[in-house]
């Protein structure tokens, strides 16, 4: 039995507790948000983050992140990814142990740095990269709660560390595969938020499945040319960190970035948005990341390009599909 903090009382991070928990860890969850804990206290229930999902009493959430990561084999971080490098020091001042394992789960890239969080833990905290892991892939917060059957991937340049997280976090219903393809593993879990912003655009422009289909496709094709050009092998972008996590974040009422792109596609603004959204769309600020990687490394990327126009330059999302439909014709490759 490990002793596990997750730094993060959002959805996925109070999910990943309970299932800590459940395979027999010792699991401490660390929340800036009195409520979250006096909502726990009194109702059993993170009704915030994860409405009608009773968690375990066992699970100690604490506002102290001194008492949740003291001594911590496994330390999962959650936050969003813009916070990661602010978080990542304070962690280490309590942590106390450094053979810790360092888990990520946050899905984006560091604005202004374009780093991976892997990378962020790595630079923020003098964490050696065989300690950090990546955990990925199609896995709604909401379904793996419930304990619907789900497979992700646990990458790691060392995949003694991979395989350590894999056995810590795979039981009955949460199959995991290790991986040593860190980069690609992260950057398919980022690059695939973009994609499906675009997919939940072309739903709230009343688009049809055909279109939705091509995008998903040549949607894929752009995060394998990225990905490639910064390190990854181009086969992990047709597993489940790639094609798996792109299909579900692209088709499901549960994700967030779908949703944002849907709502932006039916008129309304980016603003209006997210200032009503409790939880955070990591592909709004990876699509202006990735955007500014394509361009300084001179990659072609036409899909982003264009969400990155919605987003941040008002173009509305039939001028986006039409200049997209519109580009020369071009013979069908991957990469």
């Amino acid at each position: 039995m490990a002793k596990a903090s997750v730094i993060g009382s959002g959805s996925w991070g109070t999910t990943l507790a309970m299932v800590l928990n459940e395979n027999g860890h010792d699991v401490t969850c660390y929340t800036i948000e009195q409520s979250t804990i006096d909502d726990i206290a009194e109702k059993q229930e993170n009704s915030r983050y994860l409405p009608g999902v009773k968690i375990p009493p066992e699970i100690t959430f604490t506002l102290s992140l001194e008492e949740a990561v003291s001594g911590a084999d496994i330390i999962v971080n959650a936050v969003p990814a813009q916070v990661t490098r602010k978080v990542v020091p304070e962690v280490i001042k309590y942590a106390g142990n450094d053979q810790a394992l360092w888990v990520t789960v946050s899905k984006g890239i560091e604005n202004g740095t374009y780093k991976r969080i892997s990378e962020v833990i790595h630079e923020a905290g003098a964490v050696e990269n065989d300690r950090i892991v990546v955990l990925s892939g199609p896995s709604h917060a909401e379904e793996v709660s419930r304990k619907i059957p789900t497979a992700i991937v646990s990458a790691s340049s060392n995949m003694q560390a991979a395989e350590t997280i894999q056995k810590a976090f795979m039981n009955a219903y949460l199959r995991i595969y290790a991986n040593d393809d860190i980069i690609g593993v992260e950057l398919g879990g980022a690059l695939k938020n973009i994609i499906a912003l675009a997919a939940g655009i072309c739903d709230g422009a009343e688009f049809g499945d055909n279109t939705k289909a091509a995008l998903m496709t040549r949607g894929l094709v752009e995060m394998n040319r990225l990905g490639v050009k910064l390190g990854a092998r181009s086969s992990t972008f047709a597993g489940l960190s790639g094609m798996g996590d792109l299909i579900v974040t692209c088709m499901s009422q549960h994700s967030r970035n779908r949703y944002v792109g849907e709502q932006i596609g039916k008129g309304r603004t980016l603003q209006q948005v997210l200032d009503e959204m409790v939880m955070v769309a990591e592909g709004v600020t990876t699509t202006k990341a990735a955007y500014e990687l394509a361009r300084k490394h001179g990659v072609e990327m036409p899909i982003t390009e264009k969400v990155y126009e919605v987003l941040f330059e008002d173009s509305s999302a039939r001028k986006a599909v039409a200049s997209l439909m519109q580009r020369q014709a071009k013979s069908e490759t991957w990469g």
